[in-house]
């Protein structure tokens, strides 16, 4: 599974960006993508989530992003979007767009990741 995102760039406080992530190869199995970033200096942290598999459309949110941010995917089903809102500087980062597959019974996680794409908030 190879994922390519975009959309990042500069926008001023309280600006809005929509990042795309689309992804190839064999994604049968995929059941949950979402996107991640990386600030400066800090860990890769979860952004959002989107459930692709049995309960198809579930979201979870960060809470820093909660009704600002927006996951969705698109049509075809392997573009993945994140609609970024009322933006602020410390959301400054590179994004990551993320397809995994989860298995429950046993527990298993395989991930794959797509270049990083960097948002700037600044004035």
């Amino acid at each position: 599974v190879q994922l390519q995102a975009s959309g990042g760039g500069l926008v001023q406080p309280g600006g809005s960006l929509r990042l795309s992530c689309t992804a190839s190869g064999d994604i049968s199995s995929i059941n949950v993508m979402g996107w991640y970033r990386q600030a400066p200096g800090k860990e890769r942290e979860l952004v959002a989530t989107i459930s692709t598999g049995g309960s198809t459309g579930s979201t979870n949110y960060a809470d820093s992003v909660k009704g600002r941010f927006t996951i969705s995917r698109g049509n075809p089903k392997n573009t993945l979007y994140l609609q970024l809102n009322t933006l602020k500087p410390e959301d400054t980062a590179v994004y990551y767009c993320n397809a995994a597959i989860v298995r429950t019974i046993p527990w298993a996680r395989k991930d794959y990741w797509g270049t990083g794409t960097l948002v700037t908030v600044s004035s």
